[in-house]
């Protein structure tokens, strides 16, 4: 990065609009001449943009707003994007526009804020997209201010971003004003500008904008057809993110898990936007730990690597994948049969993902087996239904079978318990299925071999009309196919 991160900022009267802009400056460089200043108004072709087709779920998101309409008649809703985090001093962290304002805008613009007026005529809403426009070459906005486009790159102009998202677009600097003005019943999503919401702190309540959240969330349960393609995509993606794993175990061994991260980060990047979540790439005893993201310990051949990794797409929809492989290529007696008893569980979980049935129904399936196991290999005391309905096979199963995926990784999170935990599935639904077993290394309850082994699977399933699809098929997934796998990509 160059230096002028060290720069300090001052305000620079904008006449063209009153809003002062950010002008970067210290010792390090000398004052804007009134020459140079002039220089830079003028010489600048135009790139302006024209003829542009909209983005692939633009026919998408324009149904969700009219579902959304449907369900606040007469109301003001406001959803907006999300403003830039800082980092440290002046660096900020990379922008991820909020799931609610993408899903409705496919736009992922930071500050963008979309609002939902409702038609006088009682006809549905009209939807405005709140964006910065180009930045302004002649007051210098463009290169004095650290967030002008001379800085961090082109945007697209109000007309452009219109022909994009096909919906009419304005002036961001204005929505406060606006907003401040409204009168009606209005809602916001919070929690992501909070400039947004202080313009409305007299207008809304936390009660009403909890319920537009909960509609937000609970809209994402069945996936259109752009979002399964979308989910197809990443998990594609992110099977060859293993494959480059698993070519590289070598190198991990001589390094550590950072190896594992990096390879496949490197993946998430160059096929979609990032990773869905951070990679646990955890060798060895770490795979006991459910959330390791640390990933600084040793990766040695003999031990178990459970590696829990997700590609982002461009659009924002993740997948959500584990595998755990021996790294040496092939497994011991007790890894394999710990591994084989996981792998079972998965098997009566993803049987029972269809249509009709309970959402818990797969989670039930896939600790039945694994309590079952526990009592047959003499860790626990039968039968198997007093152990399920005590709960004692968690201290080793330790987490739910799965969840809901999509833009999140644990999508739709704000949903309702009625319509999501305890709700039916229906097609269009895509969710993880990922039975685990974890013998922590300091557990005196269970053989000392046992210490230190993690094993969990995990796929994403489609629920179908008929049945499910998985989406993650491309990886294999019992042991005798892994161990293949993995010595057909290392040969």
């Amino acid at each position: 990065m160059e230096a002028v991160e060290h720069q300090e900022e001052a305000d620079v009267a904008d006449p063209a609009d009153e809003q002062p802009i950010k002008q970067r400056k210290n010792g390090l460089y000398p004052a804007v001449s009134d020459e140079l200043a002039e220089n830079m108004k003028t010489g600048w072709a135009d790139t302006e943009l024209r003829g542009l087709e909209p983005v692939a779920q633009a026919g998408h998101t324009a149904d969700r707003r009219a579902r959304l309409s449907a369900r606040f008649p007469g109301e003001r809703l406001v959803i907006p994007a999300g403003n830039l985090k800082t980092r440290s001093n002046d660096t900020e962290y990379s922008f991820r526009a909020s799931v609610e304002y993408a899903y409705l805008t496919g736009d992922q613009t930071e500050d963008g804020v979309l609002v939902m007026e409702p038609d006088p005529a009682g006809e549905g809403h009209e939807a405005t997209l709140y964006l910065l426009p180009r930045s302004n070459r002649e007051n210098g906005e463009f290169w004095l201010d650290g967030q002008g486009e001379l800085w961090v790159g082109r945007r697209n102009s109000l007309s452009e971003a219109q022909q994009l998202y096909g919906v009419s677009c304005a002036d961001v600097r204005t929505v406060a004003e606006e907003l401040r003005a409204a009168t009606g019943s209005v809602r916001v999503v919070r929690g992501y500008d909070a400039a947004v919401e202080q313009a409305l702190s007299d207008k809304v309540t936390a009660e009403r904008d909890t319920e537009l959240q909960v509609f937000l969330s609970e809209m994402r349960l069945v996936k259109d057809d752009f979002e399964v393609g979308e989910l197809a995509r990443a998990c594609e993606s992110t099977v060859r993110g293993f494959e480059d794993v698993v070519r590289v175990l070598d190198k991990a061994e001589a390094t550590s898990e950072r190896y594992i991260e990096g390879t496949f980060f490197l993946r998430a990047r160059v096929e979609g936007n990032d990773i869905g979540y951070g990679s646990i790439c955890a060798a060895g005893p770490h795979a006991t730990t459910l959330h390791w993201v640390r990933n600084d310990g040793a990766v040695r051949s003999g031990e178990l690597l459970l590696l829990d990794a997700g590609v982002e797409t461009h659009s924002l929809y993740t997948a959500d994948v584990t595998r755990t492989l021996p790294i040496s290529g092939r497994f011991t007696d007790l890894q394999r049969k710990i591994y084989d008893a996981v792998h079972e569980a998965q098997e009566a979980g993803i049987a029972a993902v269809k249509p009709g049935a309970k959402y818990l129904d797969f989670h039930l399936a896939a600790q039945r087996v694994l309590a079952a196991k526990l009592v047959e290999w003499g860790l626990l005391d039968g039968p198997v239904e007093r152990v399920l309905e005590l709960g004692l096979q968690r201290r080793w199963t330790l987490h739910g079978t799965g969840h809901m995926l999509g833009m999140d990784v644990h999508d739709c999170a704000t949903a309702r318990r009625e319509t999501y935990a305890e709700g039916t599935l229906e097609p269009g639904m895509c969710l993880t299925v990922e039975p685990g077993l974890y013998f922590q290394p300091d557990d005196l309850t269970v053989p000392e071999e046992y210490r230190g082994i993690g094993v969990r699977i995990e796929d994403d399933i489609l629920v179908t009309a008929d049945g499910n699809r998985n989406l993650s098929a491309g990886l294999p997934r019992s042991s005798s196919d892994v161990e293949e796998w993995m010595a057909a990509l290392r040969s």
